[in-house]
């Protein structure tokens, strides 16, 4: 048996040996681990700022505001659109319903000497128009009203009038410019009887048969305000040479008839007191294609001018040859140019069939001049028709069919002529009274209508915006998916075992962050899984030698080979203690490893906790030939003693095994702070600059035989990067070749703040 003393020297030998100095083993190693470890060390660093441009929440942003402003838009297009559309439907619906209801009770006032009985007229169109109208004299004394039908008390008018219904003085904005201001419907006097409205209407129809018969002309006839009708052609066939009319006796269309006769006589008579005595006179005639009378310069009579208000004396002359200048006058006295006065015929009115519209003269003078006439036209027309044959159709400047056009007059006696029809029709047509017209009701329950184009135009934006929204949705999920499909592979390949997986980083916002983050994960989980294995072999090759040791002696005594002597079982027992150093620490670095590691932090003075290690390690140093030397300032601070003691004599054990005779281990304890340092410097070989960031790995050795001459299980180091982490300190080395190494443990003053996971 060993004696206690000797068992407890080798006990504690044992004990020193776990702190080795680190050394390479047969099995490489990552050279980044130490950088690895600085990050993890440094949990709370800042976050790397993602550009605008490839933020993800930009992006969303971005395609939402994108989708809203299009969306904005298109609204208020359609609004734009539809307001303007309906604006412009109603204005134009409200503008038809007021000139139509403007031009019925003009042409009431028209055809009617007063306003009795407009009472109907005005309720039918309100029914129609769905407005309220109201008519007023000039001083608003109430006409007729819509809105009195069915009520006891009159309606206020409104306080604006609409327009002013006048037939002598038509609103301008209402009749082209130009145009005489006298509605077309006041014919007055000029109006014809039924007797006089079925001879010109059958006189007309049969022109038009002889249009088509002899011409193959499609004409219409039509009847004018005052019941004379009139012929008018298709624009094809108003090429055809003017001589025409008179071959189908449509001229006679233009001769007035007894009423419009009497009606001219007065209109000559109501202009002559304003016409310009000095002037040239103004001459009357029909208008065949209105049924309107018609002023002319007295001087400028067409040759074949229509007899427009014969005198007596003209009812009993002959018809003159044609070619003959000017008639001789009926009255000596009578002379163009002397004020206003009827327009001699030239030729007497004829009927249709070629007989005379009065009674000719009973004289052989009379009917040899009336034969030479007839003979004269029927030549005349032959003629004509041999030029048509030989010659293309002209069209006249105008484009009109009837027959020729009055010249201008002056303007002194253009406003003579216009004074005198007022005055003519006056007594004919109502007097002009105010029309009142308001806006119809508005329906709350009514909607909005939208014409087809309408309702077109918001579909397809609809559409557009649909397509719009899709398609930005769809580009922005597949950007935001494509990364995320990616990692979702990378983590399936790694559950299955297939290694450690990585992403291509093709942004550097969120999601390629996220990339970054999972590649480096991928990349420690790797590092961390060969440190597993490499540990789980190292562990194996620590603990094999020496079991294998024991094994050994212990086989070769059962079998009698070897002889157990007390410098044997010294050693066995030494081995035996190693093997318990090994298994304390794994457990330690075990407990560490899942933060059951637990400290009892308490006042301690790093003076006295530094000379307490140094007593214990200061026997092997002298059978080494080392100096051990102690350097501490009364420094307190909180720590868990053992734990600490544990974590420095580590250090100076470590220290001790790679120092050569004569050599020097210096142990400093100082404050520097808020924290205490503590140091331990030798004078040994040193560590190469590229084995310092494996030096606190487990089971590192710088010898690549992993020989046990200097003894330790290579967890030593390991252990004190746990314990000072678990402190909230840290621990850092520095060290030349040839000059020796200094590894410096910093701790808080305070003591650790909170348990902590320390690094694996």
């Amino acid at each position: 048996m060993t004696p206690p003393r000797r068992r407890e020297k080798a006990r504690h030998s044992a004990r020193q040996q776990d702190t080795d100095r680190p050394r390479h083993s047969d099995r490489p190693r990552h050279t980044d681990r130490q950088q690895d470890i600085d990050q993890r060390q440094r949990p709370d660093r800042p976050r790397r700022r993602t550009s605008l441009r490839h933020s993800l929440r930009a992006r969303l942003l971005a395609s939402s505001v994108l989708v809203a402003v299009c969306s904005i838009t298109a609204t208020a297009w359609l609004a734009v659109q539809g307001t303007s559309e309906s604006l412009s439907v109603e204005q134009g619906e409200t503008l038809a319903s007021d000139t139509r209801i403007h031009d019925e009770l003009v042409g009431y006032a028209a055809t009617h000497p007063s306003w009795e009985g407009v009472d109907a007229t005005v309720q039918e169109l309100s029914e129609q128009t769905g407005r309220r109208i109201a008519l007023a004299t000039e001083n608003r004394r109430p006409i007729a009203d819509s809105a009195e039908s069915g009520s006891d008390s009159p309606a206020a008018l409104p306080p604006r009038a609409s327009s002013v219904v006048d037939p002598l003085a038509v609103d301008v904005t209402l009749v082209p410019e130009g145009v005489d201001r006298i509605d077309p419907r006041a014919v007055g006097p000029f109006a014809l009887n039924p007797e006089d409205r079925a001879r010109l209407l059958e006189l007309a129809e049969e022109g038009t048969a002889c249009l088509m018969e002899l011409y193959g002309i499609t004409a219409e006839v039509e009847v004018g305000p005052s019941g004379r009708p009139s012929v008018t052609a298709s624009e094809s066939d108003q090429g055809m040479w003017a001589d025409i009319w008179f071959d189908c006796g449509l001229e006679l269309l233009d001769e007035p008839v007894g009423t419009e006769r009497d009606a001219l006589a007065a209109l000559a008579g109501l202009t002559e007191p304003c016409l310009d005595p000095g002037g040239e006179g103004v001459e009357f005639r029909m208008d065949g294609a209105t049924g309107l009378p018609e002023a002319v310069p007295a001087s400028m009579t067409p040759e074949r001018a229509d007899p427009v208000a014969p005198s007596p004396a003209d009812d009993a002359r002959a018809p003159l040859e044609p070619g003959d200048a000017s008639p001789p006058p009926a009255d000596p006295s009578e002379e163009p140019g002397s004020g206003a006065g009827p327009v001699e015929e030239e030729w007497g009115p004829v009927g249709g069939n070629g007989a005379p519209d009065e009674a000719p003269q009973t004289t052989d003078e009379g009917e040899r001049a009336l034969e030479e006439e007839r003979e004269a036209e029927a030549q005349l027309l032959d003629e004509e028709r041999t030029a048509l044959e030989e010659e293309p159709l002209l069209p006249e400047p105008d484009g009109a069919w009837a027959g020729p056009v009055s010249p201008e007059l002056d303007q002194r006696s253009a406003d003579c002529v216009d004074s005198a029809r007022r005055e003519l029709l006056d007594p004919h047509v109502a007097p002009a009274a105010l029309l009142f017209i308001d806006d119809p009701a508005e329906d709350p329950a009514a909607g909005l209508s939208l014409s087809r184009e309408g309702v077109l135009r918001v579909s397809s934006v609809v559409l557009l915006v649909l397509v719009l929204t899709v398609g930005v949705s769809v580009t922005v999920s597949t950007r935001l998916a494509r990364p995320v499909r990616a990692l979702t592979g990378a983590v399936l390949r790694m559950r299955a075992g297939e290694g450690a997986g990585r992403v291509e980083v093709r942004d550097s916002g969120e999601l390629g962050q996220l990339a970054a983050a999972f590649n480096e994960m991928s990349e420690h989980l790797e590092r961390l899984e060969e440190q597993r294995k490499a540990m789980v072999s190292d562990v194996s090759h620590e603990l094999r030698t020496p079991l294998s040791n024991l094994r050994g002696w212990l086989e070769a005594a059962q079998d009698g080979v070897a002889d157990l002597q007390p410098e044997r079982m010294e050693m066995l027992v030494g081995e035996t203690l190693l093997l318990q150093a090994i298994i304390d620490d794994l457990q330690d670095l075990a407990l560490a490893d899942a933060g059951k590691l637990r400290l009892s932090p308490e006042p301690v003075e790093a003076g006295s906790l530094v000379e307490q290690v140094v007593a214990s390690h200061r026997l092997r140093a002298d059978e080494a030939g080392l100096r051990l030397i102690v350097e501490a300032d009364g420094v307190v601070l909180r720590a868990d003693r053992t734990r600490l003691a544990q974590a420095v004599g580590n250090l100076v054990g470590n220290a001790l095994r790679h120092t050569s005779a004569p050599g020097t281990v210096t142990v400093r304890a100082r404050r520097e702070g808020p924290d205490a340092v503590i140091e331990v410097a030798d004078t040994g070989a040193g560590i190469a600059p590229e084995d310092l960031p494996q030096v606190f790995d487990r089971f590192w050795r710088a010898e690549k035989s992993r020989s046990r001459q200097t003894g330790g299980s290579g967890l030593g180091l390991a252990i004190v990067r746990n314990l000072a982490e678990l402190h909230g300190g840290s621990i850092t080395v520095e060290s030349t070749l040839g000059v020796g190494s200094t590894f410096t443990l910093r701790l808080p003053l305070s003591g650790p703040e909170r348990t902590r996971t320390p690094t694996p």
